[in-house]
């Protein structure tokens, strides 16, 4: 499989820019009509910016012609494989790497500690929400092997994630669902979405069209039930440090 690293480079760009720009433009009319910043400020945040906007770029590129072909390869080899089971641990492990490099979920672990002044630690945060990512992808092996509809997983899910906000601290429940929300990012997204689909494809009898997606709707619901749980030991501990 012939792989040009810079095919369609320019295609990414624009897509960025269309997504970053209206952001700059904003911050400049704010800035003539309001915040009239230093000019020393104002060059370091359009820097910022422009720094963004190409890494971004790059990033995503890299994403698109790395990681989505890896992923597809990677799922069509291990379904070929004539034991399956051995898709259900090497699914968790690759959730949970997938997870670990999102970057979003690097910024929301980031704020989570700044915010809490310490309380909740980024490496808590981040092996809270990357189990949970695991524990999805694995369950979407499982899914895709035994052929389990999709209901059977989200439907049960959802509800157990509702009971669990009137037990879980209020202030976890807020993080969780941003939690779902940041870990189905460009990382998770293109490498697990291809491995899964991959594994539907070389799986026998599995559609994949009907197997491989509703993947993401897993990822998306893992981090909400894995941070509240995450809260449920903090309120825990915190009771025990109140008794002693």
């Amino acid at each position: 499989m012939e792989i040009i690293i810079f095919d369609g480079f320019g295609h990414v760009l624009r897509e960025v820019f269309t997504a970053l720009g209206p952001l700059i433009a904003v911050f400049l009319f704010f800035q003539l009509g309001f915040l009239k910043l230093p000019r020393e400020r104002v060059i370091q945040i359009l820097s910022g910016m422009l720094l963004t906007l190409v890494g971004l770029a790059f990033f995503l590129q890299g994403v698109y012609v790395g990681f989505f072909p890896v992923g597809s390869v990677l799922g069509e080899a291990l379904g070929a494989l004539a034991h399956a089971w051995i898709l259900i641990p090497v699914g968790f492990a690759l959730g949970f790497v997938a997870a670990v490099a999102e970057p979003a979920v690097r910024v929301l672990n980031y704020e989570v500690a700044r915010v809490s002044a310490g309380y909740i630690k980024e490496k808590v945060m981040l092996y809270a929400l990357s189990l949970g990512v695991a524990a999805s992808v694995a369950l979407a092996m499982v899914r895709i092997i035994y052929g389990i509809p999709l209901w059977y997983i989200l439907v049960p899910g959802y509800l157990l994630a509702v009971a669990l906000i009137r037990f879980s601290p209020r202030n976890f429940v807020s993080i969780a669902f941003d939690a779902g929300g940041v870990a189905t990012g460009p990382m998770t997204v293109t490498f697990v979405m291809a491995l899964v689909v991959g594994v539907a494809t070389a799986v026998e009898g599995r559609d994949p069209l009907i197997e491989g997606f509703g993947m993401i709707s897993m990822v998306a619901l893992a981090p909400i039930l894995s941070v509240m749980l995450l809260g449920l030991i903090y309120r825990e501990r915190g009771r025990e440090d109140v008794d002693r």
